[in-house]
């Protein structure tokens, strides 16, 4: 059951092989044998998940399954649970239990699958490591020394680790693509707006986006159908017709047009990452392929510019946890205004307070000018170069990330060097494309190397079928991390 994809599993479980209490059960009892390892999950409850299995076979036993009806996801503790604990991987939020279900966890609900638990991520979505999360750093399954990326690190680390089948996962400015790379799992960025962000806690809220993370691009497709969806509480959610992700996965690439942009092969990536990069766009030729050279001469300027705009929206969106009306509050204070501050001062993690400091500095009189509007005219710069690049193309490559998994604390005390961490992500974030990376290789370490696809707006099933007739010819998305061996 635990190597199947998740088509198989609907299969499998519609065919009688195994119930969902059998194949819930089994995932329960992975988490619990091997969790303590990889720090993968903050809140599990069995007892939930089980009943939630059972109604799930009842459901199946009436005919009424929909395709993943009885399967098991975990989900990114960003997203508000009804009865579960939801705590954004931040103290602020330790003990809060959501009195309602995001419109994802909704979809979900309705679709019959299964609550597997809660995951660990950086708090708030903040970071690129999963080292933030007040619940500990979260170790990636192919070397535990490792970090898993982040800021959805609990999810991919969770699907690598063969703990989840799929889990769902939130990106900013790479927090889905990112760690799907270091941990050598798939992850999709749908287009900004595709994905309601009702019932998500939020960081920056024009950037912040829910996506799939699984083992492959045929599993993303089955979960992207259930989680997109219009959304009336979300003012930015997109009301357009349903379709079904998977309707081109087969479809051959002859004559697919991929854009080079020479900007992200240049200094800063690692030669192991150029290799297998190199090595699948060489595969793609072999399937038909044809390779442009574009440009993104903005890009250059999205890391900045993502720096300004994104702690900005987070000094906004945080400024709701102030000990008052629900979260943490400090023990010991002498007035309201004393209260707020020791509040926010232990409630708050160091990355955190860093951003909103930022944020709220280029919002002051002032610096506004200065800072924020000049980064929100290079974003529509960054915009308008994918629109121009996009004339020449079908899809962009690129490596997901510069560099394979790092060591644990390697990068905690130079926040540049793990902003950069992200230097290939966050222009899609900024223009609002959809994203998604594939794993391509291994470094020299046996560590998983990302691929990442960035296609145009509302053109998920067609980046879908890139990536699956890739892992067609490949076997890199099939190699076990050793955690998933155990």
């Amino acid at each position: 059951m635990i190597d199947t994809s998740l088509k198989q599993l609907s299969a499998d479980l519609a065919a009688k092989k195994f119930s969902s209490v059998e194949l819930t059960g089994a995932y329960l009892d992975r988490i619990e044998a091997n969790d303590a390892a990889i720090n993968a999950f903050i809140t599990v409850d069995p007892d939930v998940s089980l009943a939630q299995a059972r109604a799930a076979d009842e459901r199946i036993a009436r005919g009424e399954a929909q395709p993943l009806t009885g399967i098991p996801v975990a989900h990114k503790d960003i997203w508000c649970a009804k009865g579960w604990r939801t705590t954004c991987g931040s103290r602020m939020l330790e003990n809060f239990r959501s009195p309602y279900d995001a419109h994802v966890i909704q979809r979900f609900n309705e679709a019959g699958a299964v609550n597997l638990g809660k995951t660990n991520m950086d708090e708030f979505a903040m970071g690129s490591s999963n080292e933030t999360s007040f619940f500990g750093p979260v170790r990636n399954p192919w070397d535990t020394a490792c970090v898993p990326g982040g800021s959805s690190g609990g999810s991919a680390a969770a699907v690598a680790a063969a703990l989840a089948p799929a889990a769902t996962g939130t990106d900013t400015g790479g927090s889905i693509r990112q760690p799907a790379a270091l941990c050598g799992v798939s992850g999709l960025k749908p287009t900004y707006g595709l994905v309601s962000r009702y019932g998500m806690i939020a960081f920056a809220s024009s950037l912040d986006q829910g996506g799939p993370l699984a083992k492959s691009a045929e599993d993303l497709a089955l979960v992207l159908d259930t989680m997109v969806g219009f959304d009336a509480r979300d003012s930015t959610s997109l009301e357009r017709s349903a379709e079904e992700y998977a309707r081109m996965l087969e479809e051959p690439l002859q004559g697919l047009r991929i854009g080079l942009p020479k900007e992200y092969f240049g200094e800063g990536m690692s030669a192991d990452v150029r290799k297998s990069v190199d090595e699948a766009i060489d595969e793609y030729r072999k399937l038909g392929a044809t390779t442009v050279d574009v440009e993104l001469p903005a890009s250059e300027l999205s890391v900045p510019a993502y720096y300004v705009i994104a702690p900005a929206e987070a000094s906004s969106n945080l400024s709701r946890y102030d000990g008052v009306r629900y979260g943490y509050r400090a023990e010991n204070y002498d007035d309201l205004l004393d209260m707020y501050c020791k509040t926010r001062a232990q409630g708050f993690g160091a990355e955190v307070k860093r951003r909103i400091l930022i944020g709220t500095y280029v919002l002051s009189h002032g610096y506004y000018d200065a800072y924020y509007l000049q980064a929100q005219r290079i974003r529509r710069l960054v915009a308008r170069d994918f629109a121009q690049a996009f004339e020449h193309c079908d899809v962009i490559m690129s490596p997901t990330s510069p560099s394979t998994a790092f060591r644990i604390g390697d990068r905690t005390a130079d926040p540049v060097q793990m902003y950069l961490s992200d230097i290939y992500t966050i222009a899609a974030n900024l223009a609002g494309l959809p994203g998604i990376s594939i794993p391509c290789g291994l470094d020299g370490a046996g560590l998983p190397v990302g691929l990442q696809i960035i296609g145009n707006y509302f053109s998920e099933a067609r980046m879908l079928n890139v990536a699956n007739v890739y892992q067609k010819q490949t076997d890199w998305h099939l190699r076990k991390s050793p955690v998933a061996s155990n």
